[in-house]
């Protein structure tokens, strides 16, 4: 009696672990097929696979190209605005420079004036 408990456990520890056959779609040899309908099935199946990989890639390929659409968009955006304050920041620079002039102008004139004669 413990034998058949024994092995009843291991047949079906056994066939447990044996994993079924799946069919995983990909690139068949058809050649190896003898019947033609067989043959004609597996190129339909490469085929058919192909077909989805190529589907797949294009649309992931489209999304890359989007996303740096997207980005390159993004990008010309800040390069506009950093523009644009670059010349605020040059507008202002000369104003200063103008005012700083003229400051430097203004006691180098006040000098230039004679000076009073002393009377005596």
């Amino acid at each position: 009696m413990r034998v058949f408990v024994v092995v009843s456990a291991l047949t079906l520890w056994a066939t447990g672990c044996i994993a079924h056959a799946q069919d995983i779609p990909g690139i068949e040899i058809c050649t190896a097929e003898k019947a033609m309908d067989r043959r004609t099935s597996c190129l339909q199946s490469n085929i058919d696979f192909l077909q989805k990989t190529m589907t797949k890639q294009s649309l992931a390929h489209q999304q890359k190209l989007d996303a740096a659409d997207r980005q390159i968009q993004a990008l010309k955006a800040a390069l506009i605005s950093q523009q644009g304050a670059i010349e605020e920041l040059k507008s202002a620079q000369a104003k200063l420079a103008d005012e700083l002039k003229k400051k430097a102008d203004a006691p180098a004139a006040k000098d230039a004036t004679p000076a009073k004669p002393s009377g005596k």
